[in-house]
């Protein structure tokens, strides 16, 4: 009986021991093992370890991927045209030992406002060495990717790995917005106006190259006209030569006819000559071919027009 009392506390002496002797590791995290300040292990993979009781300690670290947001930088780009950026850094522990040196008992806050001051070091480096297009088009992949290389170099010393770098944000500032919008509308405005000058000097081309084709063609074509209209008054004076010479009295009867015709066309025509004209032969009966039987000398020419006399 008097055994038993003492062998109790003993047990959960043992027991109390036991169980301070032993810790866990989760796989989110990594653990230090401790004794009077110095690093006496190192637990990167999940499962259970022990530690002396009361001498030794575990400090946990998370073994995730962290994130940090920067706050918002204002940098002057090559072109002293001020841009707000922040960005966005991926990062983890990657030396235990290391990370505990570094940053002491402050742990992952501490790295967090170091890695910021890094982060924020190699955004004015980089973007400092390029014009403010670069920073502010789409395409800042090799920005990102140089701003990724500085800080890992610079931060390895820490114990921490930078994995990706993106920048969240490139905007102007508020009061310069108004001067870059200016500057954007005047050289879209000259580029305009480049092109509205080629388009004029185009156009002039085609409307030079369009004017000569027209006169060639229509060159081309009186030439092609007056040959037709040649050869068509020599067959027509060939026809007409030879209906003269068939029937020379009808021949002469026909022109006169076509005179009068001509000469009397407009209505208010007023003719002045003798009754006794030649060019009224046709119009005096006694004088038709068929009638006497006889031809007249030569075909009634029409008379020169005058205008009547006033009254």
């Amino acid at each position: 009986m008097g055994r038993s009392i003492y062998l109790l506390p003993a047990v959960i002496l043992i027991a109390a021991l036991g169980l301070l002797s032993v810790y866990i590791v989760d796989e989110r995290e990594k653990a230090l093992v401790l004794q009077f300040g110095q690093v006496k292990a190192v637990r990167e993979e999940p499962g259970i370890g022990f530690k002396i009781p009361f001498i030794q300690e575990v400090v946990r670290y998370d073994g995730r991927i962290l994130g940090l947001q920067t706050r918002p930088l204002e940098v002057t780009p090559l072109d002293d045209r001020r841009v707000i950026v922040d960005a966005f850094a991926r990062w983890r522990i990657v030396d235990l030992v290391e990370f505990r040196e570094s940053v002491g008992n402050a742990g992952i806050p501490a790295a967090q406002s170091r890695l910021d001051r890094i982060m924020t070091a190699a955004i004015r480096q980089v973007l400092g060495g390029v014009n403010s297009d670069r920073v502010l088009s789409e395409d800042r992949i090799p920005l990102m990717v140089q701003i990724r290389d500085i800080a890992r170099q610079q931060a390895a010393s820490l114990g921490i790995e930078v994995i990706d770098v993106r920048l969240t944000r490139t905007d102007l500032p508020q009061q310069n917005l108004s001067a870059t919008y200016a500057r954007m509308r005047a050289e879209r405005e000259r580029e305009a106006a480049d092109e509205i000058a080629r388009g004029n000097e185009a156009a002039q081309r085609i409307r030079a190259a369009a004017d000569r084709e027209v006169i060639e063609v229509t060159s081309k074509a009186n030439s092609q006209g007056a040959v037709i209209r040649g050869q068509a008054n020599a067959e027509r004076n060939r026809i007409l030569a030879e209906a003269y010479g068939r029937d020379a009295e009808f021949f002469a009867f026909t022109r006169s006819l076509e005179a009068y015709r001509t000469a009397l066309a407009r209505e208010g025509s007023s003719i002045v000559m003798t009754p006794d004209s030649a060019f009224f032969r046709y119009l005096d009966l006694p004088q038709l071919p068929g009638l006497n039987g006889q031809a007249p000398a030569a075909p009634a020419q029409p008379p020169t027009q005058q205008p009547a006399p006033q009254q």
